[in-house]
């Protein structure tokens, strides 16, 4: 399966930021993940970053001036906005969000923009005294109110050397704000899911847990791909380490009860509940109030069952479990589903190369209700994430 942004026609819109070099490192990224991409250059970009950069990069001629004859732009200069997939603008300086809120088009960027029917997605990169200011919030108050997507900026050290909000966005970041962007008429479009991810935390005392080796890559690969096919998605969260999925609404929990009851609450109004996350089946009976010195050779912990998730979320949402085996996969897995009365269960076998924890592939069997049995190959944790969405998609309600 192709990924979302193969053979996307996407315009990236350079303006003169010194954050500039980042959108050299975004450009690289998008065409690394299949995108055609034609960069729109300011003049101030070019005095930061010479065109033949990003031509070295995405391969395409870069557009610079609307009047160069040798440019396609000069003959139709229409043409890049009507081909669009999303125009991107990143960095977008104050100069340029105030020309854009104003409906200027005196620039071959400015000129696109105004031309297209595409989705329009801007990344400020400014001081933080000049994005602070009155003139630059109501601009950007316009801007979102005519459905642009506004991402960040982020707070952090200045090119000044203050401290602020004023930072362009990473470019991974950037990429999940393009993809969701990109997706927000997809299949799930309306829709709202629910994902929980990560191994829960048992406390036993302020110091020790009891948890497993799950990464949450599975469950954030979820969150991406239903938010990428235009769901509005909840992440209900135990991992760490893992950058936040941007336009995703996440839920940090630590323990099982936490995640119980983060999902509980979510599920009210969810269409489509998926439960990716390793919850722990017992917990310490009670939590020490202080660190449990060493003593004794041996200590004994008394353990209680804790609440099954998906037991307990019932309604007319679309109820998908995991199940990670070590043995008997199918068997096991063909259990869970009547014993949970699911619509869909994952069923992965932890001791296979490709599907062990922290993994970027993972390679599934999909058992629905009737109790086929659909294996899948090895594939990235995203396509895995579409193929269960597609599962989801057939069983959700026609709106």
């Amino acid at each position: 399966m192709a990924g979302p942004l193969e053979n996307k026609h996407i315009v990236l819109g350079v303006t003169g930021s010194i954050a500039c070099y980042k959108a050299v490192d975004l450009a690289s990224k998008l065409v690394q993940a299949g995108a055609l991409v034609d960069v729109v250059m300011s003049y101030g970009a070019t005095r930061f970053i010479a065109p033949l950069t990003f031509r070295a990069i995405t391969h395409r001629d870069v557009v610079t001036d609307g009047f160069d004859p040798q440019s396609e732009s000069a003959i139709e200069h229409v043409s890049l906005a009507h081909r669009a997939d999303i125009v991107v603008i990143a960095p977008a300086t104050v100069h340029c969000i105030a020309k854009l809120a104003g409906g200027l088009a005196d620039d071959p960027l400015t000129t696109t923009v105004i031309a297209t029917k595409a989705p329009l997605l801007i990344a400020p990169a400014m001081d933080a005294n000049m994005f602070d200011h009155p003139a630059t919030q109501e601009n950007l108050a316009k801007l979102r109110q005519r459905g642009v997507v506004v991402a960040g900026p982020a707070p952090g050290r200045l090119a000044s050397g203050m401290m602020g909000m004023g930072r362009l966005l990473e470019p991974p970041e950037l990429l999940g704000y393009i993809t969701a962007t990109m997706g927000k008429q997809g299949d799930l479009d309306g829709r709202t899911v629910v994902v929980s991810a990560g191994g829960t935390m048992e406390a036993i005392d302020p110091v020790r847990v009891i948890t497993n080796h799950s990464s949450g890559k599975m469950g954030y690969a979820l969150a991406e791909a239903a938010r990428d096919r235009g769901a509005n998605v909840v992440l209900v969260t135990a991992a760490s380490g893992l950058a936040e999925p941007a336009m995703v609404k996440v839920v940090p929990v630590g323990s099982a009860q936490e995640m119980c009851d983060a999902v509980l609450e979510h599920v009210k109004s969810a269409d489509a509940l998926i439960m990716a996350a390793a919850v722990a089946d017992y917990r310490p009976s009670s939590q020490a109030e202080q660190k449990i010195k060493k003593s004794e050779d041996d200590l004994t912990i008394a353990l209680t069952k804790t609440t099954d998730i998906l037991q307990a979320a019932r309604g007319s949402f679309v109820r998908v479990g995991f199940s990670a085996e070590s043995q008997d996969l199918v068997e096991n897995a063909k259990a869970k589903v009547k014993s949970k009365d699911l619509d869909l269960i994952v069923a992965n076998d932890i001791t296979d190369p490709d599907s062990g924890f922290g993994r970027d592939t993972n390679k599934v069997a999909l058992i629905g209700r009737d109790l086929q049995v659909e294996e899948l190959p090895v594939l990235s944790k995203y396509e895995v994430s579409n193929r269960i969405l597609d599962r989801v998609l057939a069983l959700l309600p026609v709106n």
